[in-house]
């Protein structure tokens, strides 16, 4: 797609919701964001049988409690995380339900790998069941990567393109670009786009095993999590004409991979691209999310960023010390978080904003935001 395309057609966020460890909705991840309040808790021991002690999980989530008893019997975390969020995104305002369903609605949702705690357990259940091999063939849909999509999708009458895109913490700006695409290209008139991650005792001993102390320094603490953008095309087409509102417009969205441990190169490379094709200049950028990537690859996100951004007085938006490493769903809580603060900040008026991500299998990516600021 050519730069043109992109400056005249850009899309817009107008609306976003999202199920994370402050509590379930927009208002509590506000709140909790305002607030600077950590998430962190203790974990019950019987339950999850964790590789820690501790986590920052969404509080009372019972599946049963918040979506009824009604189709949730065989439903995992990672599904009930994202139903749960479409139907917040939705319920917030009137409009959004009518722009956000339909035929012509599409739902793009990142991941890590799906819900890596149904993947075992069916798995484990097809090798010491008895023969021949017997498994719970309704838990089948939740061991493949997109049960979390399609089910969002049957549950809230999504009838457009439905994507589900793995990418650990770069998902979500992947799932951003991706949405991004169907709009130029007329393949959707409305996208709802985000990323979700379930903790789980799956996930918990993976990250354990995976984690490398003497390269990556001390661990995070594991987070969970849905966040969800309304993404629209701007311009006269765009349904709800002046109705819509908009929260931001998607300037640039550019993705790479490090090789070797060169994230620093590799971010620097989508920083360059991204800034030519939102035509800002470096000291234009008013604030910056990145992904608090843990060890040697956050301080190379940072000198990247330091680079991509010289002479630019930045604000620096944080949250992983609040709400964990919440994987896939990282991203999608950073442009959440970043719109918060704009929300309340009259200087944000016009101005760019910058989300980074980095993920440790070689992911980079970059958003350029330019924000409307408070309404």
């Amino acid at each position: 797609m050519s730069g043109g395309t992109a400056l005249v057609n850009r899309p817009v966020i107008t609306a976003w919701s999202a199920v994370s460890p402050f509590g379930i909705g927009r208002a509590a991840f506000t709140e909790g964001i305002r607030e600077r309040r950590p998430a962190a808790a203790p974990l019950d021991d019987e339950r999850w049988q964790a590789a820690g002690d501790r986590a920052c999980l969404v509080p009372d989530f019972d599946l049963r409690t918040v979506l009824g008893k009604k189709g949730v019997r065989s439903m995992d975390r990672v599904t009930g995380l994202a139903v749960t969020t479409v139907a917040r995104l939705l319920d917030d305002a009137p409009r959004n339900r009518w722009v956000a369903t339909g035929e012509d609605a599409a739902l793009v949702l990142g991941t890590t790998t799906g819900s890596v705690q149904s993947q075992m357990d069916f798995t484990r259940d097809s090798l010491t069941g008895e023969k021949p091999y017997l498994v719970d063939p309704a838990r089948f849909p939740n061991a493949v990567m997109n049960c979390a999509a399609g089910q969002s999708a049957i549950w809230h009458q999504l009838k457009g393109p439905n994507t589900t895109i793995a990418g650990g913490h770069a998902a979500g700006l992947y799932a951003l670009n991706y949405a991004r695409r169907l709009l130029t290209f007329g393949r959707a008139r409305t996208v709802l786009c985000g990323a979700v991650e379930e903790f789980s005792h799956s996930r918990s001993w993976l990250e354990r095993h995976a984690h490398q102390p003497g390269t990556e320094g001390p661990a995070q603490l594991p987070g969970e999590g849905c966040g969800l953008l309304l993404v629209e095309q701007r311009g006269p087409d765009a349904r709800g004409d002046a109705e819509q509102p908009v929260l931001a417009e998607i300037l640039a969205v550019e993705m790479g991979i490090a090789l070797d441990g060169g994230v620093r190169p590799a971010l620097a490379s989508c920083l360059r691209r991204a800034l030519d094709r939102a035509e800002v200049r470096p000291e234009e950028i008013w604030a910056v999310s990145t992904s608090e990537a843990p060890g040697p690859s956050g301080e190379q996100e940072r000198a990247a960023v330091a680079e991509a951004a010289e002479g630019a007085d930045l604000v620096h938006l944080t949250q992983a010390a609040l709400i964990g490493d919440t994987g896939a769903a990282a991203a999608a809580f950073q442009i959440a978080g970043v719109l918060v603060h704009a929300e309340t900040t009259p200087e944000a008026a016009g101005r760019v904003a910058l989300v980074t991500s980095v993920d440790r299998d070689g992911a980079v990516g970059c958003a350029l935001l330019r924000l409307a600021g408070p309404r």
